[in-house]
């Protein structure tokens, strides 16, 4: 009988409990990283503002710079619109996405949501990563945003779809890989003012030394020599030869190893002050 009373609450009723295996303690950057990730979606959903910014920029330098300087540049907007339109899909992920991520952490900070997340056994790289991850998702919607745009104006990819797709990727990696800059001058400022001002500024040499709004041969020597060095300037590069035709491999190649050089620097750096901090 004795035996029968120490099965019954487990073997009679169908409800043995097994103890957590390994399976479900796997991966935790990954499972805390998009975690957050999720967290950080849902907050922008509550707050749309900080969504439009990445969305509404992008499109308000296309109509400006098709419209005022089309005509001047390249004698015709629909002309000056095919030629202008990559660049602004590569500024959509380097420029404008980048205050967001900074801003977002510096509030978490101050409202003491990392104070909660370091109780919790989670990994300090997730808690940024996060973030990050977050912003890619907000790229891609501004991405859509712009194409959208952008027909609606009459610009057409010269190529084919999967070359588009690759385009908005390698923009994307080279925003995110950017991001963990911003994200390391806002784990050393912790200022929202400081990381709104130089988040905006920094990004302006990489995005305007190219020949985004007219050809490095219409600049000074000066310029011309560090647009021909510009990480930003290659990734434009790859992304016109993807959508209306040109060289791909090269400034593909050189995009690619420059965002790996991005997210090793700057992604290590801003975790190891991250580690510091908290």
């Amino acid at each position: 009988m004795t035996d029968t009373l120490r099965s019954t609450p487990t073997e009679t009723r169908g409800h043995r409990r097994e103890p957590p295996g390994p399976s479900s303690r796997r991966w935790p950057l990954a499972r805390h990283s998009l975690a957050l990730a999720h967290r950080a979606l849902r907050k922008t959903l509550r707050n749309p503002g900080e969504l439009s910014d990445a969305v509404i920029l992008p499109v308000v330098f296309l109509v400006l710079f098709v419209y005022l300087f089309g005509g001047a540049v390249a004698g015709s907007t629909q002309e000056y619109l095919q030629y202008l339109f990559p660049g602004i899909l590569v500024l959509t992920t380097v420029l404008t996405g980048q205050i967001a991520t900074g801003l977002s952490i510096v509030q978490d900070m101050h409202k003491g949501v990392f104070d909660r997340l370091r109780s919790l056994p989670v990994p300090r790289a997730a808690i940024l990563l996060g973030s990050v991850l977050a912003d890619a998702v907000r790229y891609l919607i501004a991405l859509v945003v712009l194409f959208g745009v952008g027909y609606a104006m009459g610009f057409r990819v010269e190529t084919d779809l999967a070359s588009a797709l690759a385009a908005c990727a390698l923009a994307v990696g080279l925003g995110f890989s950017l991001s963990w800059l911003t994200v390391l001058i806002a784990v050393v400022l912790r200022n929202e003012v400081m990381v709104t001002t130089v988040g905006f500024l920094l990004p302006f040499p990489l995005v305007f030394g190219t020949g985004m709004t007219a050809p490095v041969e219409t600049m000074p020597s000066w310029l011309q020599s560090w647009a021909e060095v510009n990480p930003v300037g290659r990734a434009i590069e790859a992304s016109q030869g993807l959508l209306t035709g040109g060289p791909v491999a090269g400034p593909a190649t050189a995009t690619l190893l420059w965002s790996g050089v991005f997210l090793a620097v700057f992604g290590t750096a801003a975790v190891t002050a991250f580690r510091r901090l908290v």
